[in-house]
């Protein structure tokens, strides 16, 4: 049977998210989900998403992810406080099941290869698959992004950005508007960027996720309960009450 391919990234410890995400997934007859980093950070339920993505069928480390486990490099003022709370919330769980939360952090990888379609999964970039961001603006930065496109053998499907879309090696960038949330894979490279479950960059605050069926990409989108996940992270003193505002705004 031909393999119906979820890909999720930076969750970012939005439980209502994800839920939805999760759902909207199986509506489609997904067989397998990939996720592609940043399950923790920034938002109010880092333990129970770990426990939700545990059960995919391949997960990345994400930069946030590192950060939990050992501590935040290059991190803003308000993401190092939302990473050490964090690691707080789970340090405080107590048995096997939070016992093997960190397990499954600390055994995840920084990119994943199939071999047979040529297919790189990485959570920031093909280059520095942690830490490198590839913002659609880097189309201008022929440098930056020919040396990313030399260690791509076909296709690289990322995060990091929160920001959906398709790179091409002519250096050219499209948004899932610009191509009505579809892109069909060629022989030419491309990155594709799946966006963001937990934390939306692209001014729609709904969450976004990508379908790989064959050589067609989809992109989707799909509303949660903004509200309900505002309101946790207004609970959390060590959380900025921004990390909820921009959640309205998709930023």
């Amino acid at each position: 049977m031909k393999s119906l391919r979820a890909l999720i990234s930076d969750i970012h410890g939005n439980l209502e998210a994800l839920k939805a995400v999760l759902a909207d997934i199986r509506t489609k007859g997904v067989t397998e989900i990939y996720c592609l980093g940043d399950i923790v950070g920034y938002g109010p339920n880092p333990a129970e998403c770990i426990d939700l993505v545990m059960d995919l069928n391949m997960c990345l480390l994400g930069n946030h992810d590192q950060a939990a486990l050992f501590d935040p490099e290059g991190f803003n003022a308000g993401a190092e406080r939302a990473i050490f709370w964090t690691r707080s919330v789970l340090e405080q769980g107590v048995g096997p099941k939070a016992e093997k939360r960190w397990d499954f952090l600390g055994e995840l990888h920084r990119r994943f290869r199939d071999e047979d379609t040529r297919t790189m999964y990485v959570h920031g970039s093909a280059r520095n698959p942690l830490n490198e961001y590839v913002f659609p603006d880097d189309i201008y930065n022929q440098v930056k992004m020919e040396k990313i496109f030399a260690l791509i053998d076909q296709y690289c499907f990322q995060g990091h950005t929160h920001i959906p879309g398709v790179f091409t090696d002519t250096l050219e960038f499209f948004s899932p508007e610009e191509i009505n949330f579809k892109y069909k894979l060629t022989k030419q490279k491309v990155m594709i960027n799946v966006g963001s479950v937990g934390q939306p960059r692209n001014n729609d605050p709904r969450s976004s996720y990508v379908t790989v069926d064959g050589d067609l990409v989809e992109f989707h989108r799909v509303g949660y309960d903004i509200d309900e996940t505002v309101s946790k992270i207004y609970g959390v003193p060590e959380l900025d009450n921004f990390l909820g505002d921009r959640l309205r705004e998709g930023r």
